[in-house]
């Protein structure tokens, strides 16, 4: 890839919440135009594997509205949209409608690694050290001040002011929030079980880039957002102890060495996974998600077809990292080009 179109890529991310909300085509898309739908934490990749891909097929016309993971579910079940993006593995009831919509299978096919940041705003404290535990217990409430004794013995001499901590989580039906609550209830005391309604205390805000700006904009907040969204809003992101006693830094390698310790769990030539959030290897950043493109196993247009390959190929993946993104481990991306490739 050169640099002129890699720079074109990282202008088009909209990592700030910039949305395609074009109209193009009938519902689902026609043959030279796809519509899809479903999480935001995915747009960034998207935008970016659109220009790569219009650029080999110029009549081609992509619109991705970025209106959260359960939204897009719903329009791919409706039949509005060629495939949707979700970041959970769908429950039993959405994957019989989704079957139901395709008239055999529904397939998840994991395309994107998205690293999440635990982003504060505490000027005084400029590396925070968390874990899951002391995690759990500060978005569940039960820790509430800065300077409390679980989080100054986890960051010895930092300046951590007495001052209230204000917790923030998504208001709107997040796939973002259904795998921030299944690593805490996979991985500490954390009371409720994993769900995209966040089920616990604390201040909503709505959609990834109303939580990276509200961080921004709040001292003392304390909030879960994808990390392009954190570091397009150039927030601070804690450390977060790993399942090897690990405090590791986010970073998209060490999000992929978490996702390396993840399995199939799908069937038929699904290709849903189960993430290791305790992972012990070293170096892995393990709060991390898995964003799924949802097709039909059969009947998917062939332009949608083609545009999914680009992403799960060499081009699409290669520079994934510079988005703020990890690529996906190659013997999963050996899995998901095969089962594309054998798609009708």
């Amino acid at each position: 890839m050169t640099a002129s179109v890699l720079s074109v890529l990282l202008a088009s991310t909209g990592l700030t919440g910039c949305a395609l909300l074009s109209r193009a085509g009938p519902a689902a898309g026609g043959r030279d135009a796809i519509i899809a739908s479903g999480s935001t934490a995915q747009l960034g990749a998207i935008n970016a594997w659109r220009e790569g891909f219009r650029s080999i097929h110029p009549g081609a016309r992509i619109v991705y509205r970025p209106n959260g993971s359960g939204a897009g579910v719903r329009d791919f079940v409706r039949g509005a949209t060629a495939f949707a993006g979700s970041d959970y593995v769908l429950g039993a009831q959405e994957q019989a409608l989704a079957d139901g919509r395709c008239g055999d299978r529904a397939l998840h096919l994991p395309m994107v690694v998205g690293p999440i940041a635990v982003a504060y705003n505490l000027p005084s404290v400029p590396r925070l050290r968390l874990s899951p535990a002391t995690m759990a217990a500060v978005f569940g409430r039960t820790i509430t001040m800065w300077d409390a004794p679980q989080i100054a013995a986890e960051n010895p001499g930092a300046a951590l002011p007495h001052r209230e901590i204000d917790v923030l989580h998504r208001s709107d039906y997040s796939g973002t929030s259904h795998v921030f609550t299944s690593y805490l209830a996979a991985t500490s005391g954390w009371p409720y079980p994993p769900s995209a309604d966040w089920p616990g205390p604390g201040r909503g805000v709505e959609g990834s880039d109303g939580m990276a700006e509200t961080i921004r904009e709040s001292g003392g907040t304390i909030g879960y957002v994808e990390y392009g969204y954190a570091s397009g809003a150039g927030l601070r992101t804690a450390q977060v102890r790993n399942g090897a006693g690990e405090y590791v830094a986010l970073s998209p390698e060490g999000a992929t060495k978490a996702v390396g310790g993840a399995r199939f769990t799908g069937r038929n030539g699904d290709l849903a996974m189960t993430l290791d959030y305790s992972t012990k290897a070293q170096g892995a950043y393990p709060l991390v998600l898995i964003t799924y493109e949802i097709v039909c196993a059969r009947g998917t247009a062939p332009l949608a077809r083609g545009f999914l390959r680009y992403a799960a190929g060499n081009a699409g993946q290669s520079y994934l990292s510079l988005l703020g993104y990890a690529p996906l481990p190659q013997d999963v991306v050996v899995q998901v080009r095969a089962r594309l490739a054998a798609m009708t």
